[in-house]
């Protein structure tokens, strides 16, 4: 599989234009997956739930998740890409999945981070796993990292490739990342984003960049820096991900003792 991130500081509010912005960088690319950053079209920080509902969209139906289903058409390959998603009187912080046959799946965080919390509910579709031509592909959004949990769901549910949309501006996510992958032997698309924004006086947020790709040998295979706009793309094997043997007689799934674990 020809696996990708794009990462770029998306323009607070200006839907289409983060959206031809994402358009224009694959137009040229050899690639089957990409993964694209945590609200990509519509920047990160809100500041009133009038904002949130004004740049909130439905899925499928809304203009971005058409847009990515049009991309993946066109292209013939797989994008998964995070946006805020409106559903009656409720807003979540989501994910969709979109193909060759357009749109197939969409994920809701389940673990939301700091002021997310003012704005969107806490995601109620639970981990997903699809099985594709290119691979088994599950989703997890930026914060949903710091759960050891999170990942190990995916993997039990045979995951082989972690898409992983984020914001983030802790500094732990891209170290942790490979202990993540090491220990779910699966790999791991990381698509953060960069820039600033201050919306609100006082209360800046700086994005770290640093998106990855991860093998399940705790491999960086590819990492952008701190603060570039970059399309990197790594040729990966999901099949070896189905390989949890570290020896002839340890198998990391196998070997769960889930009879003695609590919580």
């Amino acid at each position: 599989m020809k696996a990708a991130f794009y990462q770029f500081t998306p323009s607070f509010g200006r839907k289409e234009e983060n959206i031809a912005k994402v358009i224009s960088a694959v137009k040229g690319a050899d690639l089957e997956l990409i993964v694209l950053p945590e609200f990509f079209a519509t920047g990160y920080q809100f500041t009133s739930i009038d904002e949130v509902a004004d740049l909130s969209e439905p899925i499928p139906d809304g203009n971005t998740t058409k847009a990515l289903s049009d991309l993946s058409k066109e292209k013939g390959i797989y994008i998964v890409a995070g946006l805020p998603e409106k559903e009656g009187d409720k807003f979540y912080n989501s994910a969709v999945f979109t193909g060759p046959e357009g749109f197939i799946g969409s994920y809701r965080k389940t673990h939301l981070f700091f002021e997310e919390k003012l704005y969107f509910s806490p995601g109620d579709t639970g981990f997903r796993v699809w099985d594709t031509p290119i691979g088994k592909i599950g989703i997890m959004i930026c914060f949903d990292w710091f759960f050891p949990e999170s990942a190990r769901s995916l993997a039990l549910m045979g995951a082989e490739v972690i898409a992983h949309p984020a914001n983030l501006v802790l500094p732990f996510c891209p170290d942790a990342m490979p202990v993540r992958c090491l220990e779910n032997r699966v790999y791991a698309i990381t698509a953060n984003r960069t820039g600033t924004e201050e919306r609100e006086e006082g209360k800046a947020l700086t994005f770290i960049g640093k998106s990855e790709i991860v093998s399940p040998k705790a491999e960086i295979l590819v990492r952008a820096g701190e603060d570039e706009e970059a399309l990197m793309i790594v040729d990966i094997d999901p099949k070896t991900a189905s390989d949890k043997s570290l020896n002839p007689f340890n198998d990391i799934l196998k070997d769960r003792r889930e009879d003695i674990y609590e919580g």
